[in-house]
């Protein structure tokens, strides 16, 4: 066999931190779910052609190759190939059209998958990993509530992660109305360009964006600090933003050009919309910032990124936004709007930045011990019972002394070990003592050290200890 090697940007867990990852998929689930999404889940590859819409991603895409035809790729175009999902929104838009007449519209859906995507892996940045996305998706139209709701779904499923270490999170809104509005009253015609340059403010900063913007869209220097301008705009209210937009609008003459600064206009009315609404709901979970862009083409309405308080280094944890031309079929278009989280991202900051920890590797709440092979029917009895009331558990490996199957337990964090009654015999226990023969079962708590007689079809585990469940480290 193989040594064993780690790959660059192909996380493992251990059995401990993956326990923090189901965690935090099953609390993600049920918070969405709890708001009326239906999970779904969708094959591992698209076709080419599907993956290569989504512009600069597309270049990470991992093909795929069967082993007999490696070397004659090239007799097949990309767009014919299959490849690897390196996102949830590509698939989500094939599966509905595809699968339209089945569906219920809007139709409101959530989704955790691993994806895979070819970028030069770093810190809390992996190659393969899990996202977990909500989208709600309509035929022909729909309604403008979707971008307050969704971005408050959102918070409420990492609200919920607090407890395994997560800081508070807020979610930035801008609108790519607003934006775009903004550009052209200035004068600039590449509107993408300037939204895939401003979408780089907060890793390059000012200065080279200006640069880019500049060298890239064709801007002129003042056209270019304009545009910084807009970006260092923030409100936490309605009011305040149209106060600031109309302001910047005003001193760079935007308003003189009608048609631009009424598409401003219905950007920043939506935006403004939806910040008041998370107000009244959630006060402090959404802000509007005007640098938020999202560099991808697709997004046509709201778009947002997710921060967490404290980790600047981290960056955005969630981003999504509004989409209305990503799904169509024919002359019938399915506009959404969505939001996807790095989840892997964010089990990797629990684990080693928040230090969260299983409170036990063994999802069996009960380990039943084992006296001498020729007993082990009397165990394997015991732990069916047990199973059969909804309680786990797990039967010793082998019928070793009783201080090993209890380091055994311990090691798994099993809080309790289970004797067979007829079976205790009698031989020193780890503190000392020893273990007489008994007619009925009794249950050890090797935490506590508590032993009690006990019934396989009565007994009841301690609630605290019948979780397998995350702490933090103190």
């Amino acid at each position: 066999m193989a040594k064993g090697s780690s790959i660059s940007g192909f996380p493992e867990w251990l059995p401990s931190e993956r326990v923090v990852e189901q965690r935090v998929i099953d609390t993600l689930r049920r918070t969405f779910e709890l708001n009326g999404f239906i999970g779904i889940e969708t094959r591992a590859v698209e076709q080419g052609a599907s993956l290569l819409k989504k512009g600069e991603t597309s270049k990470e895409i991992y093909l795929l190759s069967r082993l007999q035809d490696v070397g004659n790729e090239a007799d097949t175009p990309v767009a014919d190939r299959l490849g690897l999902h390196f996102d949830l929104t590509v698939p989500l838009s094939r599966y509905v059209v595809e699968h339209s007449g089945q569906l219920a519209f809007p139709f409101k859906r959530w989704q955790i998958q691993k994806v895979w995507r070819g970028e030069r892996p770093q810190e809390g940045r992996f190659r393969e990993f899990v996202q977990a996305d909500i989208d709600v998706v309509g035929n022909g139209d729909l309604p403008e509530h979707y971008e307050v709701d969704l971005p408050l779904v959102m918070v409420s499923a990492l609200e919920q992660l607090r407890e395994f270490g997560l800081p508070k999170a807020t979610v930035h809104a801008n609108n790519r109305k607003l934006s775009e509005g903004f550009y052209r009253g200035l004068g600039l015609t590449d509107i993408e360009g300037v939204l895939r340059e401003i979408d780089k403010l907060d890793k390059i900063g000012a200065e080279e964006v200006v640069k880019l913007l500049v060298s890239e869209c064709g801007a002129s220097e003042d056209q270019a600090r304009a545009c910084l301008e807009l970006a260092d705009l923030t409100a936490d209210n309605g009011a305040d933003l149209t106060a600031k937009f109309n302001a910047l609008c005003e001193l760079h003459h935007v308003t003189e050009n009608e048609e631009a600064y009424a598409l401003a206009k219905q950007g920043l009315d939506t935006l403004a919309n939806i910040i008041d609404k998370a107000a009244r709901i959630r006060p402090g979970a959404v802000v509007a910032d005007l640098k938020i862009a999202r560099g991808l083409d697709y997004y046509t309405g709201s778009v947002y990124e997710t921060f967490l308080e404290g980790a600047a280094s981290l960056g955005s944890i969630c981003s999504g936004g509004r989409y209305d031309n990503l799904a169509s079929q024919g002359s019938k278009r399915y506009p959404g709007v969505g939001l996807s989280i790095g989840l892997s991202r964010l089990v990797s900051y629990m684990l080693h930045t928040a230090k969260a920890t299983a409170t036990r590797v063994s999802p069996a709440v009960v380990l039943v011990a084992v006296w001498n092979e020729n007993d082990r029917a009397i165990s394997d009895d015991i732990a069916a019972r047990l199973r059969a009331r909804g309680i786990a558990a797990d039967v010793a490996p082998t019928a070793a002394k009783l201080g090993k199957q209890i380091k055994y337990a311990d090691k798994l964090g099993i809080p309790y070990v289970w004797f067979p009654a007829d079976t205790l015999e009698t031989e020193a226990a780890p503190d000392g003592t020893e273990a007489d023969q008994a007619t009925h079962d009794e249950v050890k708590n090797i935490i506590t050290g508590d032993q009690q007689p006990a019934n396989a079809d009565t007994w009841e585990p301690d609630s605290a200890l019948a979780e397998q469940g995350v702490k933090l480290e103190s």
